[in-house]
């Protein structure tokens, strides 16, 4: 199982990066939800906001396996604890490659090596969208998309 996006933003690589990774970016792009992260490999990451157990809740956590920022990053995912009683076996990786097109920023997101079984697959497929069409909106705009919840 394999989901992979590609995107064409009107921002630079730096920006882009700093939309996926800086705390006001994240709020806005990940629906309230900031990454917590020393962005080095090895280490662990969070996706923290508000959800079922309070403003604090645990979406998604993991380990970094690559990063070099401005450019790709990759990672191990679980979904929060709230989410499935057995999260520490359900794992996915996800990358993020940045590339330079012209004047633009080419975002290049595969989430795949899904653990057996996973049930957030189906949920990551519909998200994904939305979070990347926020992700050009921000950039671009400074502004996101308002998706009615």
């Amino acid at each position: 199982m394999e989901l992979k996006y590609e995107f064409y933003i009107d921002g630079t690589p730096e920006q882009v990066w700093d939309a996926l990774v800086s705390d006001e970016g994240t709020r806005k792009i990940f629906f309230n939800c900031v990454f917590q992260s020393s962005l080095k490999e090895g280490e662990p990451f969070a996706y923290i906001g508000p959800g079922a157990e309070g403003d604090e809740t645990v979406h998604v956590y993991g380990t970094i396996l690559t990063c070099v920022p401005g450019k790709e990053m990759s990672c191990i995912e679980h979904p929060g604890p709230s989410y499935h009683a057995n999260h520490e076996e359900l794992t996915s990786r996800i990358m993020y490659t940045l590339d330079t097109v012209g004047s633009c920023t080419k975002l290049t997101l595969i989430n795949d090596q899904y653990s057996d079984n996973h049930p957030s697959f189906e949920n990551a497929r519909n998200s994904w969208w939305m979070i990347l069409s926020n992700v050009k909106t921000y950039v671009e705009t400074g502004k996101t998309l308002d998706f009615g919840w």
